[in-house]
């Protein structure tokens, strides 16, 4: 049903848009810069914009495919193609504006590409680390093809209504008779749609519970070999009732992670096995400093650079490559290697790119870390990361359960207008610019490269 509706609703809108731009070009031979708002307008009824002066850049029929991959994925990613003289004077934030809707965008201006995102749905780091990567290739369909392929697989949100066959401005009547009589004949289609949205869901809860399984599976088996080391016996000289009823809170939570993670069903139920797991542990310390005589810890959350180091004991001061200085809980041991200038010892996942931090490895490990974190302290932790900047998100929860709970920002596909960040579509710390002056990257902005 999308599929027809989406070659309708082109045949009409497309044709019709493009002659517009063609009458704003004047005299033969020669062509007027189509205005921003003019652009605002196209991606608003489509993801995929390309400019007439450049459409030697990316044929129609491959603009058309990559629309329809963005469309498929259902998520707030816009993609213009503008030809190498179009001003890059604030061009983000301009169009951002012009077109009103929360999400990532992305230009290819020439030979040049660029991109920009609400901090809602993307981290300014994951903007700029998908940009990066997709920079270095020459070919605009294969460049702008990696990029949507990038982006849908770690943008929060959903794509917005309009590119459904919504009545924006640019609808003509014909296309919306045209679109109703489909829609009164296309009942089973309708649901076919809502059937495809729902296993699409289904899908991507289940990818994201098997990455979480053997991240929760190491973390199980870590507790499970600290409970063997500690080798305390309820009947050993010196036992009291407070040093078993700590022991056997332990072997609950043990057990409890253990039960919990077997009927997890979606990624949302991880988060009361990691719960199940701090506690645990703390109950752990408790028992030890009893048995040593010494004054029993504070409860304090785990580790921040890798929660099976144990509840922390201090909060120190740490900042992460390219990111802001935030104070994080610490074990004894990362203390010591941050006050002598070492890196932490940080808990790092297998992604497809390598392994890497659990910070920047994507949105399944949201619900690993709120079990660990709670009590609203996540969303200072992962200030900038990749995990916090999605987590963000009330569309974060669709997929990958509550996120911050109530501190999100815009859901992506929104309709926000001008509210948003500005700094998120400007130029950044170096105010690199594309082509003098202008807030496109390639210099030493953090949005082109040089983090």
């Amino acid at each position: 049903m999308k599929d027809v509706l989406r070659v309708l609703i082109r045949s009409l809108i497309v044709p019709a848009l493009a002659a517009m731009a063609v009458l704003t070009a004047g005299a033969p031979g020669a062509h007027a810069q189509t205005d921003v708002s003019e652009i605002a307008r196209h991606l608003r009824e489509s993801p995929v914009y390309v400019d007439p002066a450049a459409a030697g850049l990316l044929s129609e029929a491959d603009a058309e495919a990559l629309a329809d991959k963005i469309e498929d994925a259902d998520k707030p990613v816009f993609v213009a193609v503008l030809p190498e003289d179009y001003p890059t004077q604030d061009l983000f934030r301009n169009l951002r504006t012009e077109t009103g809707v929360t999400g990532l965008y992305g230009i290819r201006l020439g030979d040049r590409f660029d991109a920009r995102a609400d901090g809602s749905v993307m981290s300014r780091a994951a903007v700029g680390n998908l940009a990066s990567a997709v920079r270095g290739a020459g070919d605009p369909k294969a460049q702008l093809n990696d990029f949507v392929d990038g982006a849908v697989r770690n943008i929060g949100g959903s794509a917005p209504s309009g590119w459904s066959g919504g009545s924006g401005d640019g609808v003509s009547t014909t296309a919306l008779v045209t679109t109703g009589a489909v829609l009164a004949a296309g009942g089973a289609g309708a649901y076919a749609l809502v059937r495809r949205n729902r296993r699409r869901h289904e899908e991507e809860q289940r990818r994201a519970l098997e990455k979480l399984r053997v991240v929760v599976d190491e973390d199980i088996t870590a507790f499970g070999e600290e409970l063997d080391r500690l080798d305390f016996h309820p009947g050993e000289p010196g036992a009291d009732d407070a040093m078993r009823a700590d022991y056997e809170r332990a072997l609950d939570s043990y057990d409890k992670a253990k039960s919990s993670m077997a009927s997890a069903r979606v990624p949302e139920d991880v988060r009361g096995v990691t719960q199940a797991l701090e506690d645990g542990r703390f109950a752990l310390a408790t028992l030890a400093a009893r048995r040593e005589g010494r004054p029993l810890p504070e409860r304090r959350p785990p580790c921040f650079f890798d929660p099976r180091h144990g509840p922390s004991v201090a909060d120190a001061t740490w900042t992460p490559p390219g990111g802001a200085t935030r104070e994080v809980p610490v074990c004894a041991a990362d203390r010591a290697r941050l006050a002598d200038g070492v890196d932490p010892m940080v808990r790092e996942v297998e992604t497809e790119y390598g392994r890497r931090p659990y910070w920047d490895a994507g949105p399944a490990y949201g619900p690993w870390a709120g079990g660990y974190f709670g009590g609203g302290i996540l969303p200072g932790l992962l200030l900038g990361t990749m995990l916090g900047g999605m987590m963000a998100t009330p569309a974060y929860a669709a997929d990958y359960g509550a996120g911050y709970g109530e501190s999100g920002g815009y859901e992506g596909g929104d309709v926000s207008g001008a509210d948003f960040d500005t700094d998120d579509f400007s130029g950044g710390f170096g105010g690199g610019d594309f082509g003098g002056g202008g807030d496109f990257g390639g210099g030493g902005g953090d949005f082109g490269g040089g983090f």
